[in-house]
C-alpha cells in the first residue's frame, strides 16, 4: 500500500494540486517527500500517548477526523488553519514545519515554499484519511493489533520503514532523514532544529 498512491485515489493529489496552483506530478512528488515526516509525527503520538493507538484515535477525532479529508476534497478553498492544528500536535513547532519542508525542497528539487504550502494540506488528507479508515476498522472486531495501529503501521511501512527502498522515492528520504535508524525521521529533524 503506496500512501501517495492512495491519495491519488481518493483526489486527494489533485484537491492539492488545484488549491496550489501545481501539476499532480509536482503534488505527487512534494506529497512523497513530505509523507515520511507527517507519518513519523504520527507514529511518534501514538507511541507517545499513555493509551496508545487509541489515545491517537482520539487525537484523530479532536483534530477534525474525517472532515479534514471532506475540506480537502471539497470545491471550495480548504481551511489551511485546520491542516496547521494537525502540524501543531504532531511537529509541536513551526521550526519543525519550516524544516521538513526545507529537508523535503533539498531532496525532491521542489521549491521549499510551495512545500510550506503543500504540509498542512497533505497533514489534512492523512488525518482525515486515518480518521475514516480507523472508524471503519474500529467498528470490526476490537482487535487493537489491526485497525488504526494497523494502518499506521501499513502506511509507515509503505515509505520504507523498513530502511531501503528500491528507486529512492519516498523510502529513501525516510532512511535519509532518519539518521539514528528507528524507523522516525521526525526525532532526527528535532534533533537537527535543536542544534
Amino acid at each position: 500500500m503506496d500512501v501517495t498512491d492512495i491519495l491519488n485515489q481518493i483526489g486527494g493529489l489533485q484537491s492539492m494540486a488545484r488549491e496550489l496552483g501545481v501539476s499532480e506530478s509536482q503534488a505527487k512528488s512534494g506529497a512523497a517527500a513530505l509523507l515520511p515526516a507527517i507519518l513519523g509525527g504520527f507514529k511518534k503520538q501514538a507511541t507517545a500517548h499513555p493509551a496508545g493507538l487509541e489515545g491517537l484515535g482520539g487525537l484523530l477525532g479532536k483534530l477534525g477526523g474525517g472532515g479534514l479529508l471532506d475540506n480537502l476534497l471539497a470545491p471550495e478553498p480548504t481551511d489551511v488553519g485546520r491542516g496547521n492544528n494537525v502540524l501543531g500536535q504532531i511537529f509541536g513547532s513551526k521550526d519543525v514545519s519550516r524544516a521538513v519542508a526545507a529537508n523535503a525542497s533539498a531532496t525532491s528539487g521542489l521549491d521549499a515554499g510551495l512545500l510550506k504550502k503543500m504540509l498542512p494540506l497533505l497533514a489534512m488528507a492523512v488525518t482525515g484519511f486515518m480518521a475514516k479508515s480507523g472508524a471503519g476498522q474500529a467498528a470490526a472486531p476490537a482487535s487493537s493489533r489491526g485497525g488504526l495501529g494497523g494502518l499506521l503501521g501499513g502506511l509507515v511501512g509503505s515509505l520504507g520503514g523498513g530502511g531501503r527502498s528500491a528507486g529512492g522515492g519516498a523510502g529513501g528520504l525516510a532512511s535519509l532523514l532518519d539518521l539514528d535508524g528507528d524507523g522516525n525521521p521526525l526525532d532526527d529533524i528535532l534533533n537537527m532544529i535543536g542544534r
